[in-house]
């Protein structure tokens, strides 16, 4: 069966996100820049509808937090992934706002203290940017580690929050 993904591609201060939900909620948050190709790597057998109204919601609550107006999501999801992958967005959801945590303590935190690769992996298969606030995941050493996004777009999210300068 084939889902339905009702997608938007809004410019928010100087970049471009698409914007993914199904009737049940927020499927995806496409990284700055990258289009609408990113999505199928997501949902690759996904009907895909350009469909403003269904996603505009979605995109003021994004938009409130690139502008530095919202520090919580009031957000329905409907993303589903391996019962590891989900424990590890769970754990990245409590990531508070201005804050980071490392790889490590996110494999600490969901009791699998070796799978710090695997946490890796999981926080890199997050659908949902920003929501889901994987960018608030560094390296043990204080690096900024890999992000989705890219590196530029990392940086700029941490320093909205005030993590880094």
């Amino acid at each position: 069966m084939f889902t339905k993904i009702y997608y938007h591609t809004y410019s928010i201060k100087g970049h471009e996100y698409v914007v993914g939900a199904t009737e049940k909620g927020l499927v995806f948050i496409g990284s700055c820049d990258r289009g609408l190709k990113e999505i199928g790597q997501f949902y690759f057998e996904a009907e895909l509808v350009d469909a403003e109204q269904m996603t505009g919601k979605y995109a003021n609550q994004i938009q409130e937090y690139l502008e530095g107006k919202r520090k919580k999501f009031t957000l329905k999801l409907d993303i589903s992934g391996t019962k590891f992958q989900e424990s590890v967005w769970e754990q990245l959801k409590k990531i508070p706002y201005g804050q980071t945590t490392s790889y490590t303590e996110i494999a600490q935190a969901i009791g699998n203290p070796k799978a710090v690769r695997a946490v890796g992996s999981a926080v890199g298969k997050n659908p949902v940017l920003i929501v889901i606030p994987c960018h608030r995941v560094i390296t043990k050493n204080q690096q900024l580690g890999n992000y989705r996004g890219g590196l530029a777009m990392k940086r700029e999210l941490l320093t909205l929050e005030g993590a880094i300068n």
